[in-house]
């Protein structure tokens, strides 16, 4: 089972008793800040059955593992830890690979592409002194898409980060495909966000809000489920080509699941009174409801007079 989610989730939300004693592969985005990315990565390494697949930025270094020769003598002081540098944008500082793949994929236009995947294990990031990242190594894959003619189809090269104590039981075929589904994940967060009011509910208790995530998911998976029943109806906005059958957008669904959820009717009987709810006692008095700390967005710093004069 795969999971995709973005760092700061994951990190905050994932418990022990989540992950079982299989292997759980989970997807995320690196976040921008380097430091909270650090932190978010050291707080999943406890959990053994979680392999966390993660984008290396095209401009970070990874760093392989140090190994000293058997013979040598260790020098005096602080003890080597980072060994030759690994710039995924300079191929000179790529050693042969440890592991190599190939794979393809077909896009909606019908082209087919090629997926050429090279795996270099025990690389090891830049840590601190409270997030020691070189005790953690870790599996670079770097993906390239070619073409038929063998030329690259994007400028750069995808780069992947594989943490976790049994990060080498997946095969990078199975690397890639995880991370793909990524992509499928940001469109159920826009459709969510717009069209099925996900964050739109507020309230101060978590657990309530959580709930409304699983409600509006749940409605998210009516929508999928019914895909192969709509008849397509055009949007006054703009027009669009009909979907083939089973392929149908989310929102082409949404506007037609008035009529299909209308056939399918409901096996309850309509309503009756069973008499008068007697309601609270006279004098009832409820509690008051307990107050929450208000999080208020921290204001930016502003800018000097000297500053602000040099650029007026």
């Amino acid at each position: 089972m795969c999971h995709t989610c973005g760092m700061d989730t994951q990190a905050h939300t994932l418990q022990p008793e989540s992950l079982g004693h299989s292997l759980d592969p989970v997807t995320a985005e690196a976040v921008a800040r380097l430091q909270q990315f650090r932190r978010n990565l050291y707080v999943l390494f406890p959990h053994r059955n979680l392999v966390t697949i993660v984008r290396l930025p095209s401009n970070r270094m990874v760093y392989r593992q140090f190994q000293r020769p058997p013979e040598e003598k260790a020098p005096a002081g602080h003890p080597t830890w980072y060994g030759a540098r690994f710039d995924l944008r300079d191929a000179t500082t790529h050693p042969e690979s440890n592991a190599v793949a190939e794979t393809t994929f077909t896009t909606k236009q019908g082209k087919i592409y090629t997926v050429l995947l090279a795996a270099w294990h025990d690389m090891v990031r830049t840590g601190t002194r409270d997030i020691p990242m070189h005790a953690h190594p870790c599996t670079l894959v770097r993906a390239r898409v070619v073409d038929a003619s063998g030329q690259s189809i994007y400028r750069r090269d995808l780069g992947l980060i594989v943490i976790g104590e049994r990060r080498r039981e997946l095969a990078l075929i199975e690397v890639w495909k995880s991370y793909s589904q990524r992509y499928d994940l940001e469109h159920f967060f826009r459709h969510g966000k717009q069209r099925l009011l996900m964050a739109a509910y507020q309230t101060p208790e978590v657990a309530r809000e959580e709930n409304w995530w699983q409600i509006v998911q749940l409605a998210y998976v009516q929508l999928w489920l019914a895909r192969s029943l709509v008849t397509a109806r055009l949007n006054p906005e703009r027009y669009l080509p009909p979907a083939p059958v089973g392929e149908a957008a989310p929102s082409t669904v949404q506007r037609d699941f008035a009529r299909i959820i209308g056939q399918i009717g409901t096996p309850a009987q309509p309503p009756k009174r069973r008499g008068n709810s007697p309601g609270r006692t006279q004098g009832t008095k409820m509690p008051p409801r307990e107050r929450r700390t208000v999080i208020k967005k921290t204001q930016k710093n502003k800018r000097s007079p000297q500053i602000a004069q040099k650029t007026a």
